[in-house]
């Protein structure tokens, strides 16, 4: 299946999601659940295996998850997942958890920026990025996902949605180097 038509399947779960953490006043608690979730089934292979298997019965999938999950999240996540399994889509849950995410951030304001670095950041670097970022998009939140390349040589990359700053030194050579051919 393309990504595109997965994304339209995650959609409506997303936004079920969200609702119920709206209904329950718990955002904050299910946005710290579902990263949890998320990074325990990341850190097992055979956890994702076991929850994509078709052939795997529902009924063991739902112990499953209880079994790792049952007094760790709320438990109004506890029985999205089991819907998920239900419907079978279990499958699709890291997709829907970043959809709801992305839906989280909208909700709440927040840009998500993308910081590529050759080195990490300072805490005060990235107090006066984010402020950066606040003034350029007229955002209230900004949240940054930095990543660290060292090919980069020196400076940094912002990627906010679509738009790209390079200020890094490898992206100054280029553009020399681009300039000079040209010429």
């Amino acid at each position: 299946m393309s990504q595109s038509i997965l994304y339209k399947i995650a959609n409506p779960y997303a936004d079920a999601l969200l609702e119920l953490s709206l209904l329950n006043n718990a955002m904050d608690k299910a946005s710290s659940d579902l990263s949890m979730i998320l990074e325990v089934i990341s850190k097992s292979a055979d956890l994702k295996l076991f929850l994509s298997n078709p052939l795997v019965e529902d009924n063991l999938k739902k112990n499953v998850l209880n079994q790792l999950f049952k007094d760790k999240v709320s438990d109004f996540i506890v029985k999205f997942l089991m819907v998920l399994v239900d419907r079978r889509r279990i499958s699709m849950l890291h997709l829907i958890i970043d959809k709801y995410f992305s839906l989280v951030y909208k909700t709440e304001s927040t840009i998500l920026t993308e910081v590529i670095t050759a080195i990490d950041l300072t805490e005060e670097q990235e107090i006066a990025l984010i402020n950066k970022i606040k003034v350029m998009t007229k955002g209230k939140n900004v949240k940054l996902i930095t990543t660290i390349d060292q090919t980069l040589i020196g400076g940094f990359i912002v990627r906010i949605g679509s738009k790209v700053i390079d200020a890094s030194l490898s992206g100054k050579l280029k553009q020399i180097a681009f300039y000079l051919e040209t010429n």
